[in-house]
C-alpha cells in the first residue's frame, strides 16, 4: 500500500509541475509577441477574440493551437517519416523530462507523510539534468536528417556543432559550483544557498560565483537556440532545421523553444539565486538579522517559497525574452569563437580561481 501511495504522489507531483510549465509555455507565446511590440513600439497581437472580448490578445494563445493542430500534416517526398513524426517529439520529451529533478519548493507534510516537492530526487540531480538536455539535440539532429532537404540537414548539423561547443562551457562554469557547495543533489544544494554569509547575506550562488553566472546564462542561452544564438534557425539563411515540418510536429518544436527557455530560468534560479529560498525564511518562519522573529504556519511557509520559486523563474524569463528582442544574431564563425576562444578558457580560469580561495 506504502508505495502505492509513494507512487500517486509522485504522479500528482508530475501532473502539478508539468501542467504549470505547459500554461507558462503557452503564456509565452502571448508575452514574447507583446514585449516585442512593446519594445517596438506597436500593439502587437490583440485581434483574436471571443464575444468580442479581446482579453490584450490573449486568444491569440487559442488561436494558434487550434491553427496547428488542424493545419495538413506534411512528410516530403523521399524523407523518413518514421524518424520525421518522431523527431520533434523527442526533442520536447527531453526537454520536459529535465525538470524532473528540479525542486520547486522544500518540504511539506500532509497528514504525518513528508513530501519533498521535487518530481524525482536524485543525490545526482544537476547530471540528470545535463543529461536530458544533451539528449534533446537528438530529436534536432534528426528532424534535419528525415526532411530530405539539405537546408534542414545544414541547421541540424549547426544545431549538433553548437551543442557541443556550448555543453562543455556550460559543465566547466558549474565545477565552481559544487567545488563550493560539494553536491550534485539539487534539494541539497538549494538548502545551503538557505545559510547566511556573515550573518546577514544570503548565501546564494551568485555571490559566489559571478563569472560562473555570467558564463554559464551565455552557455545557457545558446543552448536554448534562440536569438543571438539562433544559428541552426537562420530564416534569412537556411530556415532551419524545421523547414518542412507542419502542423503539430511544427507546434512540438515551436513548444520546445519555450520549455527551453523556461528550463534555463529554472537552472538559473536553482543554481545562483537559491531556488525556492526566501532570504532569512526558516521552517517556522521569517528570522531577521535583528533578532525578531515572524511566526509562520507549515502551509504558508510552503506556499512562500514555491511562490519565491516561480517569481524568479518567471523573472529570468522576462530577461530571456529581453534578450531575445534587443540582440541580433551572431555569425556563425563569432559564434564559434565566442564559444572555443573566451567562453571555454574563461569557465576554466574560473575553476582554478574558486580552488585558489578555497585552498587559501
Amino acid at each position: 500500500m506504502s508505495m502505492w501511495i509513494e507512487a500517486l504522489i509522485a504522479f500528482i507531483k508530475a501532473l502539478v509541475f508539468i501542467s504549470g510549465i505547459l500554461i507558462l509555455t503557452s503564456f509565452l507565446t502571448w508575452m514574447e509577441r507583446k514585449q516585442s511590440a512593446v519594445m517596438q513600439d506597436r500593439l502587437g497581437a490583440n485581434r483574436a477574440s471571443i464575444l468580442g472580448v479581446r482579453a490584450f490578445g490573449l486568444f491569440h494563445i487559442f488561436a494558434d493551437a487550434l491553427k496547428m493542430f488542424f493545419k495538413e500534416d506534411y512528410v516530403p517526398p523521399g524523407g523518413d517519416k518514421v524518424l520525421h513524426t518522431a523527431a520533434p517529439f523527442a526533442a520536447l520529451f527531453f526537454a520536459l523530462m529535465s525538470f524532473a529533478a528540479i525542486p520547486f519548493g522544500n518540504e511539506i507534510r500532509i497528514a504525518g507523510r513528508t513530501i519533498v516537492l521535487q518530481v524525482l530526487p536524485l543525490n545526482v540531480g544537476l547530471l540528470f539534468v545535463l543529461a536530458m538536455m544533451s539528449m534533446g539535440i537528438y530529436g534536432i539532429f534528426l528532424a534535419g536528417f528525415s526532411s530530405n532537404n539539405k537546408y534542414a540537414f545544414l541547421g541540424g548539423l549547426r544545431a549538433s556543432s553548437q551543442m557541443l561547443s556550448y555543453e562543455i562551457t556550460m559543465g566547466a562554469t558549474l565545477v565552481g559550483l559544487l567545488m563550493i557547495f560539494g553536491t550534485l543533489d539539487l534539494g541539497e544544494l538549494n538548502r545551503a544557498q538557505g545559510e547566511l554569509l556573515w550573518g546577514w547575506l544570503p548565501k546564494w550562488g551568485i555571490l559566489l560565483q559571478p563569472l560562473g553566472f555570467l558564463l554559464f546564462l551565455v552557455a545557457g542561452i545558446a543552448e536554448t537556440k534562440r536569438i543571438p544564438f539562433d544559428l541552426p534557425e537562420g530564416e534569412s539563411e537556411i530556415i532551419g532545421y524545421f523547414v518542412e515540418y507542419s502542423s503539430m510536429k511544427f507546434g512540438a518544436f515551436f513548444m520546445t523553444d519555450f520549455v527551453e527557455t523556461i528550463l534555463l530560468a529554472a537552472l538559473l534560479t536553482t543554481l545562483f539565486f537559491g531556488g525556492w529560498q526566501v532570504p532569512y525564511l526558516q521552517s517556522d518562519g521569517f528570522h531577521l538579522p535583528g533578532g525578531t522573529s515572524i511566526a509562520l504556519s507549515q502551509l504558508m511557509v510552503a506556499l512562500l517559497q514555491v511562490g519565491s520559486f516561480c517569481l524568479k523563474v518567471f523573472c529570468f524569463c522576462w530577461f530571456l525574452l529581453l534578450i531575445r528582442w534587443t540582440l541580433p544574431r551572431f555569425r556563425y564563425d563569432q559564434l564559434m569563437h565566442l564559444g572555443w576562444k573566451i567562453l571555454l578558457p574563461l569557465s576554466v580560469l574560473n575553476i582554478f580561481i574558486t580552488g585558489l580561495i578555497l585552498v587559501l
